[in-house]
């Protein structure tokens, strides 16, 4: 009796520990980074995370029964050039989030990608923000537009190639309005074809103290329009973004790094990308066009284009060279990023080594 037992007990001890699984992942990237234009001079320099940010991560989900599981994920950002983490005082400063999913969508709390910006990584840019030529050159890529903390996501099944995205993040301050930031998507996605909508929107007022009064500003939002066509041996990509309002496209880098009229953050701009990826030998060629149309007083557009080549050494390993190129107008300060670093010049190039796990 006691032999069946103990059967018994092992059974389901292997059986619930089957239901679970937890994963670690990765990316090891760095490269050699040279800047071109910027007040600064020429730079040269040995970057972490061009291509896309060195991380560590874990995640993992248990099946609760019924179609319900519960899951988490935390990853952390690390600079492969010092060993430090990318954001001091912090330990999973990229993603720490817990939900459920079931057959009616997922539920998560914590700090998440913005819906706004997921759609730019995984639907407009060829290069998914990442090496000389991301979109994050001219698109509003940056600060909270990014990801946000305090956050409650809903995710949607497809159904019929479509799903909707909802987020919303509390500003945890004493009127409820301010600081809070939302917005969502809504896709279709069949076949070849992939189609989303993004909305974001953020109140940037602060609250007052007892020796500083209450600060209001306008709201700052971003609507963005993609798509991408994968055609076989070439893929499409075509992006439309509407800026508008406080904030809205935060640069990349605040300061100036032309000289003469000082860069100021648009309130009321157009964005606009157009580009490709195609395999070539035994890697992948990456190539995109884009332009700011500045609408207010300052008029201070740009226009860009990039171009990347990742060429594969294995499944998990790949050498990579890119090229970035801005012409500001107006006083425009955008400078050529990579997926880590925002760059101090208009001209740029990536040469590095990545490997995922």
């Amino acid at each position: 009796m006691k032999k069946s037992a103990a059967i018994i007990l092992a059974l389901g001890s292997s059986l619930a520990h089957a239901q679970s699984a937890v994963t670690i992942y990765g990316v090891a990237d760095a490269a050699l980074v040279g800047e071109r234009g910027g007040s600064g001079g020429n730079i040269t320099k040995v970057t972490s995370g061009a291509a896309a940010a060195s991380r560590l991560g874990f995640r993992g989900e248990e099946s609760l029964g019924d179609g319900l599981s519960a899951y988490f994920n935390l990853e952390t950002g690390a600079k492969i050039d010092t060993g430090e983490v990318d954001a001091a005082g912090t330990i999973f400063n990229r993603v720490a989030l817990v939900g459920l999913r079931s057959r009616a969508g997922a539920i998560a709390l914590g700090r998440q990608y913005t819906p706004y910006y997921s759609m730019l990584v995984n639907v407009v840019d060829p290069f998914r923000v990442g090496y000389a030529g991301t979109a994050k050159n001219l698109f509003p890529g940056w600060g909270t537009n990014i990801r946000t903390s305090n956050t409650i996501t809903y995710a949607s099944p497809r159904l019929h190639g479509v799903d909707l995205e909802l987020a919303y993040s509390a500003g945890e301050q004493a009127a409820i309005k301010t600081g809070r930031q939302f917005g969502g998507a809504l896709g279709y996605s069949q076949g070849p074809l992939t189609l989303r909508l993004a909305y974001n929107s953020k109140n940037t007022d602060t609250a007052a103290t007892a020796t500083v009064p209450a600060v209001s500003r306008s709201l700052g939002s971003n609507t963005l329009l993609g798509a991408n066509y994968d055609f076989g041996p070439l893929k499409l990509f075509l992006g439309y973004g509407i800026d508008k309002g406080e904030n809205s496209t935060p640069l990349g880098n605040a300061n100036n790094p032309y000289g003469g009229v000082r860069p100021t953050p648009s309130t009321d701009g157009r964005d606009m990308l157009a580009g490709f990826t195609a395999p070539l030998g035994r890697g992948k060629l990456m190539f995109s066009v884009m332009r700011k149309d500045d609408r207010t007083a300052f008029d201070q557009d740009a226009s860009s284009w990039g171009i990347a080549y990742m060429y594969s050494l294995s499944k998990r390993t790949g050498l990579y060279a890119a090229y970035g190129h801005i012409h500001n107008r107006n006083g425009a300060g955008y400078t050529v990023a990579n997926n880590t670093e925002a760059g101090t010049g208009n001209t740029g190039y990536n040469l590095g080594l990545q490997q995922t796990f």
